[in-house]
């Protein structure tokens, strides 16, 4: 190989390395931001969720509350069936665990 050629090889070569490392810093940066956009977009779902789910929470635990209230009252305007419903739960309940 002649000294030209190898001057030319050695450009070409030094060319091809700069060119893949402008290609990997591009890449670099293009998953960096796409990295970036999913986080954001991972975090505003994971509020939204959040929100949801502490708004579930809240309307179930008003409405257990207010069924506990109502049970309380119910119990206390009728508490002769409400001993009567709870002697027959616990029959019943007893002859299923006996089997």
């Amino acid at each position: 190989m002649s000294e030209k050629e190898a001057k030319q090889a050695a450009e070409k070569f030094k060319s091809s390395k700069t060119h893949a490392t402008e290609a990997a810093s591009e890449f670099k940066e293009a998953a960096s931001a796409k990295l970036h956009d999913l986080r954001e977009t991972f975090n505003q779902r994971a509020g939204e969720y959040r929100e949801r789910a502490n708004q579930a929470w809240s309307d179930t635990t008003g409405r257990a509350r207010t069924l506990s209230e109502d049970g309380e009252d119910y119990i206390r305007e009728n508490p002769l069936q409400a001993v009567g419903i709870a002697l027959a739960a616990g029959f019943i309940l007893g002859v299923i665990m006996r089997r």
